[in-house]
């Protein structure tokens, strides 16, 4: 194993992919060019056949990549930032995401969307989003979004192996956090498994995507007051780890949930339905959850950090958790 970036590990897992698999291909805007560094060296190892540019035009592309798909390869779709799905909504959820239950299961779209969540850094309203609770409603698509490298590699690969579609959405906040990689060409992290980050007993915080770092540091912090904090990755959405997510809150009494996304129908909320429908009689209190305000995410870096997660709200819910509804001291 060696350390490597959250973008490396990305740059690994497609290269080791279609090394093993002639059927994979790459296409998207800027590929050839690699302006993000996950195609180094991809046209001198496998030629512009399998190392696609393709015009800014998102529909057409991406709809191309769903009849490629079809007929017997495994694109993997560099969409650059996931506000540029919008355009391609109809080929995502009408073609991509219905074809095979609408075909009696004939097709198989075993392809790969990828997309970052380029939010944090002035990138104002039309660059910021964090969609991937939007695409949670819509049968047919399976949805991860890794937090670290290791957990990029590992289910980005199974992604590309997957016969269903996949929409990766990588978080710009997490790309220069390194982990120790695997080099086994086999090393892989079935969709649908999420990891206990940090175990706890008097409260489960369930963080999504680049919220799992900010957890981690709530969870430390939470420690140095007497609060022992378990941060739980779910790593995919669809499939979601409910089982994972309701052991460790069955164990805890409390739970937070923690997404970047707006608040309203997030991740996040989800969850936090999932945990009292199923979990009520476990609960020492009401599941809290910390998310980003419902506008649009503007220019100004001062106005726009304020609006998401950060490990200080993150702390001030778990001690208005804990505090709440702790036993009284005769």
């Amino acid at each position: 194993m060696a350390k490597a970036t959250f973008l490396e590990a990305i740059r690994q897992a497609q290269m080791e992919e279609m090394q093993r698999d002639p059927t994979v291909f790459i296409m998207g805007e800027d590929i050839i060019c690699n302006v993000f560094g996950t195609t180094t060296g991809f046209v001198d190892a496998f030629g512009i056949e399998r190392v696609r540019d393709t015009p800014i035009s998102e529909n057409g592309f991406i709809g191309a990549a769903a009849g490629a798909a079809m007929v017997g390869t495994r694109p993997i779709v560099d969409a650059t930032i996931s506000s540029f799905l919008y355009p391609a909504m109809d080929q995502i959820v009408s073609i991509i995401a219905k074809s095979r239950y609408i075909y009696g299961g004939q097709p198989r779209l075993p392809l790969v969307i990828r997309s970052c969540l380029f939010y944090g850094n002035s990138n104002a309203a039309q660059h910021s989003d964090r969609n991937y609770s939007m695409f949670m409603n819509i049968p047919g698509l399976k949805i991860i979004v890794p937090a670290t490298a290791y957990d990029m590699k590992g289910m980005l690969k199974a992604a590309i192996r997957d016969d269903d579609p996949v929409l990766c959405f990588e978080d710009s906040t997490c790309w220069t956090a390194k982990s120790d990689l695997p080099d086994d060409p086999d090393f892989l992290i079935p969709l649908g498994r999420g990891e206990i980050k940090r175990e706890g007993s008097d409260l489960s915080i369930i963080a999504v995507a680049g919220a799992v770092p900010l957890a981690l540091k709530a969870a430390e912090a939470l420690a140095a007051e007497g609060i022992s904090a378990e941060v739980v990755d779910p790593r995919s959405l669809v499939p979601l780890d409910t089982a994972l997510i309701l052991k460790s809150v069955r164990k805890t009494g409390r739970a937070i949930t923690v997404d970047p996304a707006h608040q309203t129908c997030s991740a996040g909320s989800e969850i936090a339905a999932l945990v009292a429908e199923r979990a009520f009689d476990a609960l020492r209190g009401p599941v809290l959850r910390v998310a980003t305000a419902d506008t649009h995410l503007p220019f100004s870096p001062a106005i726009e950090k304020a609006l998401y997660p950060s490990p200080e709200r993150i702390v001030a819910a778990a001690r208005r958790l804990v505090a709440a509804h702790e036993p009284a001291i005769a």
